[in-house]
C-alpha cells in the first residue's frame, strides 16, 4: 500500500462510522489541486540540472493551505497527497483555522551546496509563487529544508510580488519572523497529549516508564521534557541503535554524551538493544519519534507497551493499528499527539499576519489550551463511537471540515 492508499483507508473508515454524505466523503478523495513544476538549476560546476518539485493543495475550507516542504530523493506525487491530507485533518483535529497542503522536491540536498540549495529553494518559489500566499497557502519546513531555506523562501516571493508578506511562510528564524517555542513546539504538543494521556490511565509520571525510537529533534525534547515532570525515561535510540535502564535514564547527561559522540550508543550504565527491540519493550509508554512504518503486521504481536503516543507521522501502518486497538492498546495517533509544531506555525502565522511578536509563555499557554481541547474531544469521540483514537481523530477532524463544506 502506498501513502496515499493508507490515506484513503483511514478516510473511508471514518465516513463509514459517522454516515458522512457520499459527495462529501467523494470530494474529500481527492486533493483540489497537485502541481508538478520542473525547476532548473544552475549548478556549481556551470552545468543546469532540472529538479522535479510538488505543490499538493487539499483542501482549504478551514483557511489557507499548511504543511511543509521536505528535499528528499523519495519524493513522489502519492507521498505529497497524502501528506497534505494528512495535514488537513491534523490542522482540524486542533481546530486551528488552516487546510492541509504539502510540498516537496525530488533531490538529495546532502549532494548540494549551499548555493545551489538557495537557488533551488528560489526555483521552487518562481514556479509556484501564484499560488502561494499568507491568504492562499502557507509553507514550512519539512525532511531536510531549514529555517535558513525558508528565509531564501520568503526573501524571492516577496521580491516576486513586490511587497512584504512575513506570513507566507512559517518555521522561520527569530530574526525573521519566527515564533518563540517553534524549535521544540512538536514535542511540546506530544507533552501535553502525554499527560492528559497519564489521567485517563490513572499513571503516576514517576512510576510511569516510557520507551522513545528516535532521539532527534523531537524525541531529544521530548525525553527532556518529560523527564524533568518526573518520567521515568528508560530506553531511546538513534540511527545507531539503541539503549535501555529499567531504572531509568539521564536524559541531560545523556544529551551531552550525544552531543559528543555523535550517538546515544555506549551511554554509561546501558545495555544496547536494536532500534526495532525497543519498540517491543515491556514500558507504560511506548513513543515512536523517527520514521513512518515502524509498527506492522509483522512485529505488533510482539508490542508489550500498554500505550504509544506517536510523535511520528505515520509510525503505525493500518493492520497494525486494528491488531494494537483489539488488544487493547491505546494509540494517541500522530494527526493529534505531534500537531504541537502545526499549530505553533499557525501562531507565527498569525503573529505575522498581525505584526506582533509574542512571548515563549504565551505560546505556549496557548498551546496547551488547544492541545487538552483537541485530546479531549477525541476521547470523548473514542468513548462515544467505540473506537480507536486515530478513528476518533479523523470523525473530529471530517465533521469540521464537512461541517464549512
Amino acid at each position: 500500500m502506498n501513502a496515499f492508499d493508507n490515506a484513503m483507508t483511514q478516510l473511508n473508515t471514518a465516513a463509514v462510522l459517522m454516515n458522512l454524505d457520499p459527495s462529501i466523503h467523494n470530494i474529500l478523495s481527492h486533493p483540489e489541486r497537485v502541481l508538478e513544476v520542473a525547476i532548473p538549476v544552475k549548478m556549481d560546476d556551470g552545468s543546469t540540472k532540472v529538479f522535479t518539485g510538488y505543490r499538493s493543495q487539499y483542501n482549504d475550507v478551514l483557511g489557507p493551505y499548511k504543511g511543509g516542504i521536505r528535499y528528499h530523493p523519495n519524493v513522489s506525487k502519492d507521498e505529497v497527497k497524502a501528506l497534505s491530507f494528512w495535514m488537513m485533518i491534523k490542522c482540524a483535529t486542533v481546530n486551528i483555522p488552516m487546510g492541509g497542503g504539502k510540498g516537496g522536491v525530488i533531490v538529495d540536498p546532502k549532494e548540494l551546496s549551499a548555493g545551489e540549495t538557495e537557488r533551488l529553494s528560489r526555483g521552487y518559489v518562481q514556479k509556484l509563487w501564484r499560488n502561494l500566499g499568507s491568504d492562499k497557502d502557507v509553507p514550512a519546513p519539512d525532511v531536510y529544508t531549514t529555517p535558513q531555506i525558508m528565509g531564501w523562501m520568503r526573501n524571492e516571493y516577496e521580491k516576486l510580488v513586490g511587497y512584504a508578506d512575513p506570513g507566507v511562510i512559517t518555521g522561520k528564524s527569530l530574526e525573521d519572523g519566527g515564533s518563540e517555542g517553534r524549535s521544540f513546539s512538536t514535542a511540546q504538543g506530544g507533552v501535553y497529549c502525554t499527560i492528559e494521556l497519564a489521567k485517563k490511565l490513572a499513571l503516576e509520571p514517576k512510576e510511569t516508564t516510557v520507551a522513545i525510537q528516535g532521539f532527534g529533534n523531537a524525541g531529544s525534547h521530548m525525553a527532556s521534557i518529560l523527564s524533568g515532570l518526573g518520567y521515568k525515561i528508560v530506553a531511546v535510540s538513534d540511527s545507531k541503535g539503541a539503549i535501555v535502564n529499567m531504572e531509568g535514564l539521564a536524559i541531560d547527561v545523556l544529551s551531552q554524551h550525544k552531543q559528543e559522540t555523535g550517538s546515544v550508543i555506549s551511554f554509561e550504565g546501558t545495555e544496547t538493544i536494536s532500534n526495532e527491540e525497543i519498540l517491543e519493550l515491556d514500558v507504560d509508554i511506548l513513543i515512536p519519534a523517527a520514521l513512518e512504518h515502524v509498527i506492522t503486521k509483522e512485529n505488533v504481536g510482539r508490542i508489550q507497551a500498554k500505550s504509544i503516543v506517536e510523535l511520528a507521522n505515520g509510525p503505525t501502518t493500518p493492520e497494525a493499528d486494528k491488531i494494537l486497538h483489539e488488544k487493547g492498546i491505546v494509540v494517541v495517533p500522530d494527526v493529534l499527539a505531534n500537531a504541537g509544531g502545526v499549530t505553533v506555525s499557525y501562531f507565527e502565522w498569525d503573529q505575522n499576519v498581525k505584526g506582533e511578536h509574542w512571548t515563549e509563555k504565551v505560546v505556549l499557554e496557548k498551546l496547551e489550551k488547544i492541545m487538552v481541547d483537541a485530546f479531549n474531544t477525541v476521547w470523548a469521540n473514542k468513548e462515544e463511537y467505540a473506537v480507536d483514537m486515530r478513528t476518533a481523530a479523523f470523525v473530529s477532524a471530517i465533521e469540521r471540515v464537512a461541517e464549512k463544506m
